[in-house]
C-alpha cells in the first residue's frame, strides 16, 4: 500500500486586473488595483494602491492630515522617503525597502508626506479590514526598515523578502498580523525562475506583479493576479524575470460598512465615527 501524501492543489488564476488610474490625498497620482469597479474588495483586503513616478509634481503634495478608523494600512516603500506623523505624537520616516503597518483601531489622525523633491517615489499602500471585535482597539504602529526585513534565498535564484507571516522554509517576517493571519512577501525571480509556497486553504491570495512578468499570464502594466482556492501558490517568471508581491489573509466574513476613511460593520457605526471625528474624539 502506498503511503505517499497527496500533492496540495495549486491555486488557479481566476483573473488579472490592471487597475485604474486615480489620485488621492492632495493630488497624488496612483494606480488603484483593489477598490475599483473591476475589483471592489477581496476579503479581508479593502484597497490596494501603487504609486510610482519620478515627477515630483505627481507626488510631492502627499497626504495631509486625515482620519482613519476600523482597519489597518500597510505602506511599503520601493523607492523614496515618506514622513508620517499623527495626533498621538508618533512620527517617523519610511525609506526605501521599509514598511509601516498601522492599526487605525478606534481612530487616528495622521499625515504621510514625501520628503524628497526629486527622484523616484515608488511603493504600495494596502488597506486590510479588522474584525468587529478589534475595530475599536487602541491605534498602533509596526515599523521596520529594510535591514530588519529578512530575505530568504532559494534554489534557482529566487529571493523572498518576508514582511509579514512566515514561509514554509521557516523565515518569519517582523510584522505581527494576528487579526487576519496575513502574509506579505516581496518575491524576485530570475528569467524562467519558479516560486512555490503553501498557504492556508481558507486564505484569500493575490499576486501583485510590478516588474517583469509571469509566464502565464504575461502583461506590461502593474496588475493583480487573483488566485482561487487551493493549498499552494506557484508562479514562473517570463523571459524578463519578475518581481511581485504575494499577499494573503484570512477572510473575516463580516458585514462591511464603508464611509470614506472609516470601515465598520454597520452604517450606524460609520456615522458614529464621523460624529466622533467632528467632536475631536480621535
Amino acid at each position: 500500500m502506498s503511503t505517499a501524501q497527496p500533492v496540495p492543489a495549486v491555486r488557479p488564476v481566476l483573473g488579472v486586473i490592471e487597475g485604474m488610474e486615480t489620485s488621492d490625498g492632495a493630488g497624488v497620482r496612483m494606480t488603484r488595483l483593489i477598490g475599483t469597479p473591476q475589483l471592489r474588495m477581496l476579503d479581508p483586503f479593502l484597497m490596494l494602491d501603487f504609486f510610482g513616478s519620478d515627477d515630483p509634481g505627481s507626488y510631492i503634495a502627499g497626504f495631509p492630515e486625515h482620519p482613519h478608523r476600523g482597519f489597518e494600512t500597510v505602506t511599503y516603500m520601493l523607492a523614496g522617503r515618506m514622513r508620517h506623523a499623527d495626533n498621538h505624537g508618533h512620527e517617523g520616516v519610511i525609506e526605501t525597502g521599509g514598511v509601516q503597518w498601522m492599526t487605525a483601531g478606534r481612530g487616528i489622525l495622521h499625515s504621510e508626506m514625501p520628503e524628497q523633491t526629486e527622484g523616484l517615489m515608488k511603493g504600495f499602500q494596502l488597506w486590510i479590514n479588522l474584525p468587529g471585535a478589534r475595530k475599536m482597539s487602541e491605534p498602533g504602529y509596526q515599523e521596520f526598515n529594510a535591514a530588519r526585513i529578512p530575505v530568504e534565498r532559494r534554489d534557482g535564484g529566487a529571493a523572498v523578502r518576508v514582511i509579514a507571516g512566515g514561509t514554509a522554509q521557516g523565515t518569519a517576517g517582523p510584522v505581527r498580523a494576528e487579526a487576519t493571519d496575513a502574509r506579505y512577501f516581496d518575491v524576485e525571480l530570475a528569467p524562467g525562475g519558479r516560486f512555490a509556497e503553501p498557504l492556508p486553504a481558507d486564505h484569500t491570495a493575490v499576486l501583485v506583479v510590478y516588474e517583469g512578468g509571469l509566464a502565464a499570464p504575461e502583461a506590461d502594466a502593474v496588475r493583480v493576479v487573483v488566485l482561487g482556492g487551493g493549498e499552494r501558490v506557484e508562479a514562473t517568471a517570463g523571459p524578463q524575470g519578475a518581481r511581485f508581491l504575494l499577499i494573503a489573509g484570512r477572510p473575516l466574513n463580516e458585514p462591511v460598512a464603508w464611509g470614506g476613511p472609516f470601515v465598520m460593520n454597520t452604517r450606524e457605526e460609520v456615522m458614529q465615527a464621523f460624529r466622533d471625528f467632528e467632536e475631536g474624539k480621535f
